[in-house]
């Protein structure tokens, strides 16, 4: 693993994820895009799989998060209030919330 020497966010941080419709190969679903969710874990830097997908070489390096959402916040009508969901996004989709 990569280590996070640029890492805009922290554990516990709040962050909102970028409603972003871009062309090509994205690696953030379109059910978190707009949602607000927190910083769980910081893996690391990692070259970015949007620009390697095309033969590019994913340089410069990118900050890879486990954000966590709540799931009533995600689904609409999702009724287990207690359930999340994590998800692992480059720091380029993210905004502080």
């Amino acid at each position: 693993m990569g280590r996070a020497v640029s890492a805009r966010f922290k554990p516990g941080d709040r962050v909102l994820v970028k409603m972003e419709d871009r062309p090509g190969h994205i690696r953030t679903p379109w059910y978190v895009r707009g949602k607000r969710g927190w910083i769980e874990r910081v893996y690391g830097e990692f070259r970015n799989p949007e620009t390697l997908a095309y033969g590019g070489d994913g340089l410069p390096k990118r900050p890879l998060y486990l954000v966590g959402f709540e799931q009533s916040q995600v689904w609409n009508k999702y009724e287990a209030a207690k359930d999340k969901l994590f998800i692992d996004i480059y720091e380029h989709w993210l905004e502080p919330a």
